[in-house]
């Protein structure tokens, strides 16, 4: 077993969650303790400013360098961590284009710590013609296969809807021999998620979140806006398949005109709606749907899934796992099966056409910085 420290700024732009999972990179052995640094404003509106952005376009090198700190800064609180997984702050996804791209420097950041760091996890999924995302699902099948030896889980399929900036689900069977197995998951990006509810708060309310959803909960949403969105023939297509942070612009533009708290309300049917339609992919109905993610705090939220939903939906925290340190807990995981040399994504989880191994590893060149 390997003591690894994964870390993750999801789209979101909160901050980095960092958190320690003891694994040999097929079965949890242990969880460990975890941390949250939140990005200033300043450094927010850097990142902010860089979304969209590929290398050597403005403000990449900056947001690189802002990420690469703020994740140094936290790892240097563990320093029983053997080994660093870094996910680096996704600026733009465009799989079928121009790739994938994680702001961040894995080498400067193996330099600042002192640990080797296994990075870059997309790229060589992409290049070898997946997706690129979502890379959590190998993840899920490990907490659902912990969960159930905890007694926390019947031994039954079930669902982990992620909920950050844009929402993902995975189908888990459990009992299936590796997550790599056929039938062992099926994974997907559902549409917007916090991203769209973030950004209005901050444009207008000058806030990071609707907190608990308690804007939204005195809006009414716009049906005829939400017909419109569900038009998107994003919804049409078959997964594996995933979304960049802005893929559904036309949303922000479509809600412009709505009182605050209707077009809260309608974005958070937008993002329930849209999870709901993807129910339709899924090889059998779960026993229950596990959400994980910042979406999970928010109550308007929780309640409209629990609504739409066909099975029971409850917070990840049921089945005994921590939902804002999931992802982070995921690229502790990831970085064991990249050292290993195991696979990190199949074709049912991103469209890659066979189980394939992302991620590059850097070792430390020089002493940290103190």
């Amino acid at each position: 077993m390997i003591r690894a420290l994964g870390m993750m700024s999801g789209t979101s732009l909160d901050g980095v969650d960092a958190a320690m999972v003891e694994t040999d990179g097929i079965r949890i052995g242990a969880f460990g303790r975890s941390a949250f640094r939140a990005y200033s404003d300043n450094e927010a509106a850097m990142l902010h400013g860089a979304l969209g952005g590929w290398p050597h376009d403005p403000g990449v090198a900056e947001a690189a360098a802002i990420s690469v700190a703020a994740h140094a800064a936290l790892a240097r609180d563990f320093p029983e961590a053997e080994l660093i997984g870094f996910h680096g702050q996704t600026l733009a996804h465009d799989p079928q284009g121009r790739g994938t791209h994680q702001a961040g420097d894995g080498a400067a950041l193996a330099d600042g710590t002192g640990r080797p760091v296994v990075w870059d996890f997309r790229a060589e999924d992409v290049r070898q013609g997946g997706e690129g995302a979502p890379l959590a699902p190998f993840f899920h099948w490990a907490c659902a296969e912990w969960a159930m030896g905890q007694g926390h889980l019947p031994a039954a399929p079930l669902a982990f809807l992620n909920l950050g900036g844009v929402g993902n689900i995975t189908w888990v069977d459990p009992a299936a021999p590796a997550p790599e197995a056929e039938g062992a998951c099926l994974a997907f990006d559902t549409g917007p998620a916090n991203a769209p509810i973030n950004d209005l708060m901050r444009q207008r309310r000058r806030a990071l979140r609707d907190e608990g959803g308690a804007l939204a909960a005195q809006g009414q949403a716009d049906r005829a806006v939400i017909a419109n969105f569900l038009r998107h023939p994003y919804f049409e297509r078959p997964p594996p398949k995933s979304l960049d942070r802005d893929a559904f612009t036309g949303l922000a533009a479509a809600i412009r005109d709505l009182a605050d708290a209707d077009a809260a309300a309608t974005l958070v049917a937008a993002l329930a709606e849209s999870v709901a339609a993807g129910f339709r992919w899924l090889p059998a109905p779960p026993d229950r749907v596990l959400v994980c993610g910042g979406g999970r705090h928010n109550r308007t939220i929780m309640a409209e899934l629990a609504r739409l939903l066909p099975c029971a939906v409850q917070p990840v925290e049921a089945a005994g796992l921590d939902g804002d340190m999931l992802e982070a807990q995921a690229f502790a995981w990831l970085a064991v099966r990249v050292r290993r040399g195991l696979p990190t994504s199949a074709p049912s989880t991103t469209g890659v056409p066979r189980p394939a191994c992302g991620g590059r590893i850097s070792h430390p060149r020089r002493r940290p910085a103190r």
